[in-house]
């Protein structure tokens, strides 16, 4: 985690990724400082109540999309503008009542949105916080069209004010606080495959949620369909078993939804589609650590075979899965090697 007072210009470029890809946290001291340290925005801050400013800022920019969170202590009157075709999001966390924009209220159960080039006001009470995803609408809509099947075009919302319901804002905005607390305690730059995986399950909380409109609803396949769906999956990671295959990739080479794709893991597995695939590879990399011995293998080179290039959180995964470490598994193959070897002289 980065943290820093700096102020940068709010004419930025819209989401110039920051050069680690890591999360950063930005203190300021004043209105103007705060409305300044949000990358891409064209915004000015008034402050409406007295007392000394205090506000907050935790960013993430990766390549196409913006995820934050920002905290402001004071009454603020915000005039406020994304880049042209982007879109934002803005999920508060405070009681009904507490924020307007363009003078409606945003309720308990509702997130605001605006689409790129359009200025509009927002009014925060003190003590604010809000979470905010900007995504660009090229990849919005193609994200759109290739994993949810649904054009985008006529069904971007129409109003400042969308309800999505109160458990389903709470979900979204618990999502994104463990994305960026995550992303700030490992301190790690995200690999490319890491910021293509967020912004993915970003976008498809925004739609799980009801924040963008859902495919209309499709009847089930057969079961043996349903299986074949499953199979074609499994069949396809492990023909690339070398980079880890994502849902939207998936979605695309199958020629189905992502819903389509999840009630067809759920009914034939019982789990997610990406928890059973990640499984699949780690219990590839597990064969082959056992065996290892015989090909003087490292657990990196394993790894790597099988899609994993962040070490860390592959043995993470792998302790998780098995109750072992991948270092262990290697060491009772090698273990076991010599003790096989020794008895056959």
């Amino acid at each position: 985690m980065t943290t820093d007072t700096r102020h940068d210009s709010p004419t930025s470029p819209m989401l110039t990724p920051q050069p680690s890809f890591r999360v950063q946290t930005r203190v300021a001291h004043d209105a103007d400082e705060q409305a300044g340290n949000l990358h891409g925005w064209n915004q000015t801050y008034d402050q409406l109540t007295a007392g000394c400013f205090v506000g907050g800022l935790t960013e993430l920019c990766v390549d196409h999309m913006q995820v934050f969170v920002e905290t402001t202590s004071h009454t603020l009157r915000q005039t406020c503008e994304v880049q042209k075709d982007a879109y934002w999001f803005g999920i508060p966390t405070c009681p009904t009542g507490s924020g307007r924009i363009d003078a409606q209220v945003i309720a308990g159960d509702a997130l605001a949105f605006r689409p790129g080039g359009v200025e509009f006001e927002l009014l925060t009470s003190a003590g604010y916080e809000i979470f905010g995803v900007v995504v660009k609408g090229d990849v919005l809509r193609r994200y759109a069209a290739q994993v949810e099947r649904v054009g985008l075009a006529e069904h971007v919302p129409g109003t400042e004010v969308v309800p999505i319901g109160v458990a389903r804002k709470e979900r979204l905005c618990a999502s994104l606080r463990q994305l960026l607390d995550d992303g700030a305690a490992s301190g790690a730059p995200l690999s490319p495959f890491a910021r293509n995986s967020l912004q993915a399950s970003v976008l498809a909380a925004l739609f799980d949620v009801g924040a963008l409109p859902a495919a209309e609803p499709v009847a089930m396949s057969a079961r043996p369909r349903r299986q074949s769906i499953v199979s074609e999956a499994r069949e396809y990671v492990l023909v690339n078993r070398d980079r880890a295959v994502g849902v939207p990739e998936l979605c695309e080479r199958l020629h189905v939804s992502r819903r389509t794709l999840q009630y067809c893991f759920q009914d034939v597995l019982g789990m997610a589609p990406a928890t059973y695939l990640r499984a699949i590879r780690l219990n590839g990399a597990r064969r082959d650590l056992s065996n290892a011995s015989r090909e003087s293998r490292s657990v990196q080179d394993v790894a790597a075979a099988w899609g994993f290039w962040h070490l860390s959180q592959f043995a993470t995964d792998y302790r998780k899965l098995f109750g072992m470490r991948p270092s262990e598994t290697l060491k009772a193959a090698v273990g076991g090697r010599r003790g096989a070897d020794s008895f056959a002289h």
